[in-house]
């Protein structure tokens, strides 16, 4: 047998196989009977076995030729599924995110409707976890990060515009028994703690030395969209960022007792190859996201400069 086998050989085989019939074959493959007989015969020739039996006018396979039917045909199929499946992606772009997912679940998914409005062509495949990604495996085109630092070699990253870090509660916490109007007040409740977060309980307590705070107690989480959650619910005051409580706060969910005393963070940064960072669905997903951020950061600057809370009932 040669190493090569013809293409057009097992093309025609295939389609004959398929068929059960060379004028099928033919007419499919548009080139005449004698044309398809040619081909096989030379791919028998090849094989150095015989694949059909020949019977008159009709041809039925062999042994030999029903096995090979069975993985060429199969093959073609796997093709013309490949063939048609790139057709289709050809048509738009896919854009892979990945994302702590408190960020994602908090802010972003809010939002992707919206950026599928605006770019309908782009579609996006969000991951979202804690564990790092390496952007040079090519299975993720941007990577949100939080606490990124500097971005390792041959990656770009634009950081996140400082988030403001403030107290948050329930409004029933805040107007309950034990009313919540001043940072003395927190002496009285539960602190939920988010343990992953650059700017803790200490830090806030740092800048309110006067107010004596029990950091040892009180429930911990390792998102911060659980730690939003609990104090939702009411199990006590949990220190994080307007940018990821903002559509609780806006909602009445939670309230800012204090929103004029915040302390600011860099949080979060947008990471991709530097190979990469100018590719279309890229350069997109990044104006739309930092627009988006823009929006957040006005709302938030407004809500400080305001001293925005919501009044007591």
């Amino acid at each position: 047998m040669q190493n090569r086998l013809s293409i057009k050989s097992i093309q025609a085989f295939e389609a004959a196989a398929r068929l059960g019939s060379f004028a099928a074959a033919a007419d499919e493959l548009a080139v005449t009977p004698s044309a398809v007989s040619h081909q096989v015969k030379l791919l028998e020739e090849q094989l150095g076995v015989p694949l059909f039996h020949r019977i008159h006018r009709a041809v039925v396979l062999t042994d030999a030729g029903q096995h090979l039917a069975t993985e060429v045909i199969a093959a073609f199929s796997r093709i013309d599924a490949a063939t048609r499946t790139v057709a289709v992606a050809g048509t738009g772009a896919v854009l892979t995110v990945h994302s702590t997912p408190s960020f994602a679940s908090q802010w972003l998914m809010r939002r992707l409707a919206r950026f599928g409005e605006t770019h309908p062509g782009i579609d996006i495949r969000l991951n979202a976890s804690m564990l790092p990604v390496t952007l040079n495996q090519g299975t993720v085109d941007v990577d949100i990060r939080y606490n990124p630092g500097t971005a390792a070699a041959g990656a770009v990253m634009v950081p996140f515009p400082d988030d403001t870090i403030v107290p948050l509660c329930s409004p029933s916490l805040a107007n309950g028994i034990k009313p919540i109007r001043r940072p003395a007040d927190l002496a009285n409740h539960t602190l939920i703690h988010s343990e992953i977060t650059i700017l803790s309980w200490r830090d806030w307590g740092r800048r309110h030395r006067r107010v004596r705070l029990d950091m040892e107690r009180g429930p911990r989480f390792d998102r911060s969209f659980m730690a939003i959650s609990a104090a939702v619910d009411g199990l006590g005051v949990c220190l994080d960022s307007l940018l990821l409580a903002e559509q609780e706060i806006r909602t009445g969910k939670l309230i800012v007792p204090f929103p004029g005393d915040c302390m600011k963070a860099q949080g979060h940064g947008f990471l991709t190859l530097r190979t990469k960072t100018d590719l279309p669905k890229i350069r997109s997903f990044r104006e739309w996201l930092f627009a988006e951020l823009g929006r957040t950061l006005d709302w938030a600057e407004r809500f400080v400069a305001n001293g925005m809370t919501n009044p007591a009932p």
